[in-house]
């Protein structure tokens, strides 16, 4: 019999990498990764592997390695298998002790949503893949503390685990360089699309991606490792199987849940970091005062407050801080902060489906900006504005948005960028700011 699961102190250590290093060439690895300890806001990181069941949803909506839940809607399947696992677990403040890490891709909203299907798949990637995890190693940035959550079993084999020597780090490099998937006059066409239909009234705002491609070869941990250093953020995250990965370096939340309550911290609005410190302000005070982006960033919380607003409690849905200025390695964002309180016959995991995918990289109205947006990019997004996170037993969530996302497939990189337009925006400035949010990352990826 399986002995409950229990929490015992493990040495603290300002980043995951070390530990993570150790476990990532195990079945199932994988990385949340808070950026510490130079990304702001991040306190947890959660690392694990070996999932007692490994569940994928193709691009169909099939429910694929666990036949007992085959023919169950996505969620419903993934709620579950979460109840499978034990819910014996002790008291305590630790954001995960077991249950579901995995992610969520943009085009599973299409299962969602009348959307459609007229873009390609741009990579062999399932629309969700999670895992069921009975363990977890949790560096608590906060307290300074380390701790293993894990029965006596898990325990004495996760410590052989992180005892061994570390596989050896594979050099990495890009073969080819990065290419658009569309011209700049290619975009600036969609652009004009986009225009037509927010005059015509068909959206406010809609979010219009292009993606970047280029061939690899070597140790996509290597490749993370380049990623993180050039843009440590606090939602980010690692994780790799077969020739496929995801490295995420996202800074936006998408949607927490703790002891009933909810946030969201949706990021519209985005300047570059200026050379100097004087450049620096400059670019910051003019995203404060534009009025455009404070626009843009109120439409998807209108949107946001829609969406949570169908699991919330009536009433509790609240904007406690709006447009405020965050800065990160490499950018400026406006971010506002959404919260309520979630209906108790609720899960988690309805509080997902309800706002998935996230209002700030589709548009409003959600349903015709996604209808646009699948006319008009040339390929699906895959992983890219999806989510990556947890669920765990108790009812805690927090997910990500899945920006400034690499996502690896046989032997090639892909990364999108991307913005919202709206009716007053200039094609040229919305296309260099697709640039302007990855620009780092391809240079990170080409050393």
């Amino acid at each position: 019999m399986t002995t409950p699961r229990k929490i015992t102190p493990l040495a603290y250590r300002e980043d995951p990498l070390g530990y993570f290093a150790a476990l990532r060439s195990r079945p199932g690895a994988v990385l949340l990764d808070s950026g510490r300890p130079v990304a702001p806001g991040g306190r947890f990181d959660i690392l694990s592997s070996d999932p007692l069941v490994q569940l994928e949803v193709d691009e169909h909506g099939r429910i694929l390695g666990d036949r007992k839940l085959a023919g169950l809607s996505p969620f419903v399947a993934q709620q579950a298998l979460l109840e499978r696992l034990p819910h014996d677990v002790p008291e305590s403040d630790l954001p995960f002790l077991g249950g579901l890490i995995g992610f969520w891709s943009y085009d599973l909203g299409r299962r969602l949503e009348p959307v459609g299907s007229r873009a390609v798949p741009a990579v062999d990637l399932p629309t969700s893949r999670v895992g069921l995890y009975d363990w977890a190693l949790i560096l608590d940035h906060q307290h300074r503390q380390g701790w293993l959550v894990a029965s006596d079993e898990r325990k004495a084999q996760v410590e052989q685990w992180l005892a061994a020597r570390p596989p050896p780090l594979d050099p990495f490099r890009l073969t080819t360089p990065f290419q658009a998937e569309m011209s700049r006059a290619a975009y600036l066409q969609r652009f004009e699309a986009v225009q037509r239909y927010i005059h015509s009234g068909d959206c406010y705002q809609i979010n219009l991606a292009q993606r970047f491609s280029a061939a690899f070869k070597g140790d996509l941990w290597a490749a993370y490792l380049r990623l993180r250093r050039a843009t440590p953020t606090p939602f980010s995250g690692f994780m790799a199987w077969q020739d496929k990965a995801i490295l995420s370096l996202s800074p936006e939340r998408f949607i927490e849940c703790r002891n009933g309550q909810v946030e969201a911290r949706p990021i519209k609005g985005t300047r570059p970091r200026g050379a100097t410190a004087e450049e620096d302000r400059q670019l910051a005070d003019a995203l404060e005062a534009s009025l455009k982006d404070r626009a843009e960033n109120v439409m998807i919380v209108d949107l946001l407050r829609n969406d949570l607003g169908r699991v919330c409690v009536p009433g509790s849905v609240r904007v406690p801080k709006l447009c405020g200025l965050e800065s990160y390695a490499n950018v400026h964002h406006l971010v506002s902060v959404v919260k309520g309180e979630l209906d108790p016959d609720r899960r988690p995991l309805d509080l997902l489906a309800a706002a998935f995918p996230g209002g700030s990289i589709t548009g409003a109205p959600k349903v015709r900006a996604m209808q646009i947006i699948d006319e008009l990019e040339p390929s699906q997004r895959s992983v890219y504005c999806g989510s990556l996170g947890y669920v765990d037993v108790r009812g805690h969530m927090d997910t990500s948005i899945a920006i400034r996302t690499a996502v690896a497939d046989d032997g090639h990189l892909h990364l999108w960028g991307g913005g919202g337009l709206v009716a007053d925006s200039r094609g040229e400035d919305e296309y260099c700011e697709t640039l302007d949010k990855i620009r780092h990352l391809m240079a990170a990826l080409s050393e």
